[in-house]
């Protein structure tokens, strides 16, 4: 009898041991399927799963246009210039703040009716209605819609420094971006490369992101600094 439990026991073991072999198996195929998935499919998926996300940015002008054409560029990106950093936090669709720490303060803000700007500096305001702003623009791709298919082309652009790049291209013709790089490692946003069309390119990267973190009912209402000059643009 003893020896029949025996028996019985070693097959259930063997049994088991099958079973949480090919589930180590399979689960191990799933991470290497997702760990190797192209920058296209990464994106995809982080538009679908991520609806809001906080982090940190760097940014660095990698490239600077010629003096004429630097002379035809205007707003935030030509008064920073050089390297800025700041946090970011987001809620799709069209809700965002877009903050630079250094080397100067100021804020993007969106409720997803207004964009605000604001400069610390010059303690002014600028509103504009942000309407179809987002469009074919950078920002659409981590605060907008999902329809980026509506807006972009894209194609694969390869491994590089282990990050997976993919290219999208505004298909309007009057954007002010020629095109965006976007790259991922392992399904994480990592960096953002964007060619404007004066010939600057920035590059964008990315740290410390939480993914759908909570946020507060009025996270994204802006309220006009005391004393602030505003612009209605």
């Amino acid at each position: 009898m003893q020896s029949v439990l025996r028996s019985a026991l070693r097959a259930t073991l063997r049994s088991s041991s099958r079973t949480v072999k090919a589930v180590v198996f399979g689960a191990s195929m799933l991470l290497a399927s997702q760990a190797f998935a192209s920058g296209t499919e990464q994106l995809k998926a982080f538009i679908a799963q991520v609806h809001a996300a906080h982090g940190n940015f760097v940014q660095r002008e990698v490239k600077a246009p010629s003096k004429a054409a630097a002379s035809a560029t205007q707003g935030m990106a030509s008064r920073l210039g050089g390297t800025s950093s700041g946090t970011f936090t987001f809620a799709r669709p069209g809700k965002f703040i877009w903050s630079y720490d250094k080397p100067y303060a100021q804020v993007l803000q969106a409720d997803g009716d207004k964009l605000y700007v604001y400069d610390k500096d010059l303690n002014q305001v600028t509103i504009r209605a942000l309407g179809n702003a987002l469009g074919a623009s950078p920002a659409a791709i981590l605060f907008g819609s999902n329809d980026l298919d509506k807006n972009f082309t894209s194609r694969d652009a390869g491994v590089k420094d282990g990050i997976d790049w993919l290219e999208l291209t505004p298909k309007a013709q009057d954007t002010q971006f020629q095109q965006v790089g976007i790259g991922f490692k392992n399904g994480n946003l990592e960096a953002m490369e964007l060619h404007d069309v004066f010939g600057n390119v920035t590059l964008l990267t990315f740290s410390n992101i939480e993914k759908n973190p909570p946020l507060k009912a009025d996270q994204f209402k802006f309220i006009v600094p005391k004393g602030a000059d505003v612009i209605n643009g």
